[in-house]
């Protein structure tokens, strides 16, 4: 029983690293456009705004999956012991 719901917990962080690099992404974008609607730079605003979120997202995505991978190791090392 244990087994499935480490598993099920393990499936929900991946939706997360997920859902937060779409965030990070999309309210990168909104906030470009904002600034192109507010200041008439189209389409730089949104360029920019699309690039500082896929780096962030990027940023956080490989962040957290290496936090992830390091918690996994060390869990198989404490079960085989």
């Amino acid at each position: 029983m244990a087994d499935k719901k480490d598993d099920v917990s393990r499936r929900m962080a991946a939706f997360r690293l997920g859902y937060e690099f779409s965030v990070a992404v999309g309210g990168f974008c909104f906030v470009g456009w904002l600034v192109d609607w507010f200041y008439l730079t189209k389409p730089w605003g949104i360029l920019i705004g699309a690039i500082l979120g896929l780096i962030g997202g990027m940023y956080n995505l490989v962040r957290d999956a290496l936090r992830m991978s390091r918690e996994a190791i060390e869990d198989s090392r404490v079960d085989k012991s």
